[in-house]
């Protein structure tokens, strides 16, 4: 659905037939998708506490293979831009649709995984934020010239860091809180 309408609001890539062509790119979108798709599998799989904690290995091989098929496009595209090629427009349009798209893709996900927080919570936030970052990820791909995967994968990695250590600090805030008023009760 946040892809419709994304595609309605600003249309695809002008060269996106093109892009289809190449398999460098469709690798990229491919992995990307798939690395969603095993991330969310894996979150709801670590969320339960009668599964392994070995489930957050599913999207690795996925997670390689996305990463090498950047890194090569980052290695072989980065002497064609010329110094006009990013320009403030494109970057801030690009991030207007990051937060477009990652942001309904999370909140969706942590109303789905809201009762993991006694399960491995630390783990199953990652995991689900690399989820959202590749899924973002491939859909960015479809709209916007310039790749921002690891843009992305910054944005949503470091968003659910930022939550887990907020988490980690109110929870031990709490705890000893509790600690505090136990001697009383």
């Amino acid at each position: 659905m946040v892809l419709l309408l994304l595609a309605v609001n600003q249309g695809v890539r002008s060269d996106l037939a093109s892009r289809l062509q190449d398999p460098t790119f469709v690798g990229s979108i491919v992995g990307a998708l798939v690395t969603g798709v095993t991330g969310a599998i894996a979150a709801f799989m670590l969320s339960l506490p009668d599964r392994s904690k070995w489930w957050a290995v599913l999207p690795l091989p996925s997670l390689i293979f996305w990463f090498s098929n950047v890194g090569y496009q980052c290695l072989t595209a980065w002497v064609t831009l010329d110094p006009h090629g990013i320009t403030l427009g494109e970057t801030a349009r690009c991030f207007a649709t990051l937060v477009l798209t990652s942001l309904p893709l999370s909140l969706a996900m942590m109303l789905m995984l809201k009762h993991a927080a006694a399960v491995r919570p630390t783990t199953v936030a990652i995991v689900g934020s690399l989820s959202v970052a590749a899924l973002t990820a491939a859909a960015l791909s479809l709209f916007h010239v310039l790749d921002a995967s690891l843009m992305v994968i910054m944005w949503n990695i470091g968003t659910a860091m930022l939550i887990v250590g907020l988490s980690s600090l109110l929870s031990r805030r709490y705890a000893r809180r509790q600690q505090r008023l136990a001697p009383f009760a």
